[in-house]
């Protein structure tokens, strides 16, 4: 009777081991399946590459979880118990890595509806630099003195973004101060001259040059030229050299300040 006995119970675990175990490799399946149904969608939907392979990453591993608890309720184990420490064990790990998760979705919303991509110069979450590489839970940039920044996406997201690649052309604005002796007409003649003289800067949109402003100890003129976005720092560099050796050669001043004392002698 006792071996009869043990023999039904091993029929009986054989049984639930071979449902058990069935259920896990058809379930591992289904899972596959879905992950890269869900992969396909989301590739029509142009989601950023970084951040598809991390859902269909987190999407498998959620349906093999459910997988395994089915396969533990098929061998006859209280999967209530089991689901109610692992939600307070998701819990704890959430709590433990809310920093983290607050990055995820910053990362996740910076490759949805991508402010800047990879190669653009932007000046975001404190730092300015070109973007090397954009992770899901930070963004990597390099200075112009070749220093590498890892910046945590809360903080890009959290904050303004200044995407100094985003559109083809930048105006360039420089303040020139002339002296009060100087003949108006003549600096203007000038700047334009200099202006018109420079192949990279643009005819339309059209540069400016105005007086802005009469301030205590010079007459400040506004040069607004347009420029292509990659031609913005040699053109700057070279217009602050140029007006001012053109200025030295026609007899232009450009003020500094300075300040005269009187001495009053006093018997």
């Amino acid at each position: 009777m006792e071996l009869q006995g043990l023999i039904d119970l091993a029929v009986q675990w054989a049984v639930k081991i071979a449902g058990a175990v069935l259920v896990f490799i058809i379930g591992k399946w289904i899972a596959r399946k879905l992950a890269d149904l869900s992969i396909k969608l989301m590739e029509r939907a142009s989601v950023e590459e970084t951040l598809l392979k991390f859902l269909g990453k987190l999407i498998y591993v959620g349906l093999l979880i459910l997988v395994i608890i089915a396969a533990l309720g098929t061998l006859g184990v209280q999967t209530t118990s089991f689901i109610a420490i692992l939600g307070a064990a998701t819990l704890a790990i959430g709590l433990a890595l809310q920093s983290n998760l607050s990055n995820f979705g910053a990362g996740a919303v910076l490759l949805i509806f991508r402010p800047f991509k990879v190669g653009d110069f932007v000046e975001a979450g404190g730092a300015t630099g070109v973007v090397e590489e954009i992770g899901i839970f930070n963004t990597v940039m390099r200075t112009g003195d070749n220093r590498q920044i890892i910046i945590p996406n809360s903080n890009i997201v959290g904050g303004n973004i200044i995407n100094y690649s985003a559109k083809d052309t930048r105006r360039i604005d420089l303040v020139i101060g002339v002296s009060y002796e100087d003949d108006l007409k003549k600096v203007k003649e000038e700047l334009w001259n200099i202006l018109n003289a420079d192949e990279r800067i643009l005819k339309d949109p059209a540069p400016t040059v105005a007086v802005s402003e009469l301030a205590d100890s010079s007459v400040n003129f506004v040069v607004r030229p347009w420029v292509k976005a990659s031609d913005y720092w040699p053109v700057y560099f070279d217009l602050l050299e140029t007006i001012k050796t053109r200025f030295d050669e026609v007899g232009i001043s450009i003020p500094y300040p300075q300040m005269d004392v009187h001495l009053k002698k006093e018997d």
